[in-house]
């Protein structure tokens, strides 16, 4: 990732973006930086939900554990996404029986639905207050999309004996979300959606009063591996047994393996003014919602009756100037009533992909484990990740192996070619999009 770094290129240092879930979370407890040399059992490099489910798992079963942020606890995409908390894997159940065989697609479907409990019961364990709610509507452009979506709904109930779908016909998806380009779909609600940024900080006091040592404005400059792991910060060091990195879209440089199969991209979110009343002409259920573009737009009503609601990417390092305007463009396509509506926080995140959309789960050395590359699928992959991590460091690697044996494939080019590719099959995607193919 030569040229800017990431982890500055949009945000200031240690301060959280403007966004609503910023503007409405829970009191961050600050942790100070690291200086001098320390030891510990593990040292998990990343504060996000990867890192933060890791450390807490690692530190309720004993061990000494340190985690390193460069900046803030939930800075990252894991306090700015769209809080949905979806079902299955990012890649498809089909997909992943063609690619990895019957077996191991229903272990991966289990994995994936241990993700989604594990939130839920993460959540009611330790009482993190992120309003947790059920419900995720998948609704197609088209008749051709929704017939696709029902026959999918049909493959998960008839194969993996999933009972948690609501078919939803044109009329049904309506009443649920009276948009115009909306042909309906499914509803999931198994699924669910939260406060993504309230949900992060809530699992780092638990991992913190679990035992885990925090250190934030701590960025990791390089690793020293051996028997013994040395992780260089620029005032201090952690001398360690195991890390994790737990990076995903700001790994920069620090592997290079990974950063060949883990790309960096940016999304976007914008909150409208609250709508009281009129909030029903977008949803009339407390749900969230996820549509069919390959540049899906996803969207919700926060707790004050705005519209959340994200679309638009971008794969340079830099936002773009005017945020609300890029994410107004697909708002309005989708509810063209609100084309005049004033939006009152407008951010942007840094998350990562891979080739195949699913995670990157890999043992870089005996003691050196990484997981990334979530694909926006991350509220539970991600918490999951990190679970699997820290069994795997006691032992019990099934999940871990299971995930990593996903084939991952390199981005054309390594990092360097890596970007300009992915813009011109994204925007072949997006014409996609536009013209209904």
């Amino acid at each position: 990732m030569a040229g800017l770094n990431l982890l500055y290129s949009n945000d200031q240092k240690a301060e959280f973006p403007p966004s609503w879930y910023a503007a409405t979370a829970h009191p961050a407890d600050r942790y100070p930086a690291l200086h001098g040399e320390i030891k510990a059992d593990v040292c998990v490099v990343g504060g996000g939900y990867t890192g933060l489910s890791a450390a807490l798992h690692l530190a309720e079963a004993g061990f000494d554990v340190v985690l390193l942020e460069a900046h803030r606890i939930g800075f990252g995409a894991s306090g700015r996404n769209g809080g949905q908390l979806g079902s299955a894997q990012r890649m498809g159940q089909e997909e992943l029986e063609r690619l990895v065989g019957d077996a191991d697609a229903h272990k991966l479907w289990e994995l994936a639905e241990d993700a989604k409990n594990l939130v839920k019961s993460l959540i009611a364990k330790h009482g993190i207050d992120c309003d947790l709610k059920p419900g995720i509507a998948e609704l197609g452009l088209s008749s051709g999309e929704r017939q696709d979506l029902h026959a999918h709904a049909a493959h998960l109930s008839d194969k993996y004996g999933y009972d948690q779908i609501e078919l939803l016909d044109e009329e049904a998806g309506h009443a649920i979300c009276p948009s115009p380009a909306y042909k309906g779909g499914y509803m999931d609600m198994g699924a669910g959606h939260l406060h993504p940024l309230n949900y992060a900080l809530g699992l780092g006091r638990a991992a913190v009063a679990a035992g885990a040592r925090f250190y934030e404005e701590t960025e990791v400059l390089g690793i020293d591996e051996g028997i013994r792991t040395t992780i260089r910060s620029e005032n201090g060091s952690v001398t360690s047994d195991h890390v994790i990195l737990a990076c995903n879209g700001y790994l920069g440089t620090l592997d290079r393996r990974v950063a060949s199969r883990v790309m960096p991209i940016n999304n976007f979110i914008a909150a409208t003014e609250p709508l009281g009343a009129a909030a029903q002409d977008v949803l009339t259920r407390d749900i969230a919602v996820a549509d069919t573009k390959f540049v899906v737009n996803y969207f919700r009503l926060s707790a004050d009756r705005r519209l959340l609601f994200g679309g638009g990417e971008s794969y340079g390092y830099r936002f773009p100037t005017d945020i609300a305007a890029k994410v107004r463009k697909p708002m309005t396509e989708i509810f063209p009533h609100l084309r005049d509506v004033r939006i009152d926080y407008a951010w942007g995140g840094t998350l990562a992909i891979t080739m195949r959309r699913m995670p990157y789960l890999v043992r870089l050395a005996p003691n050196i484990l990484s997981a990334s590359g979530y694909s926006g699928h991350g509220v539970g992959t991600a918490t999951h990740a990190g679970q699997l991590m820290a069994l795997a460091i006691q032992g019990q690697a099934d999940g871990f192996d299971t995930m990593a044996r996903v084939p991952a494939l390199p981005f054309p080019g390594g990092p360097a070619l890596r970007n300009p590719l992915l813009v011109l099959a994204m925007t072949w995607y997006a014409l996609r999009d536009r013209i209904g193919l």
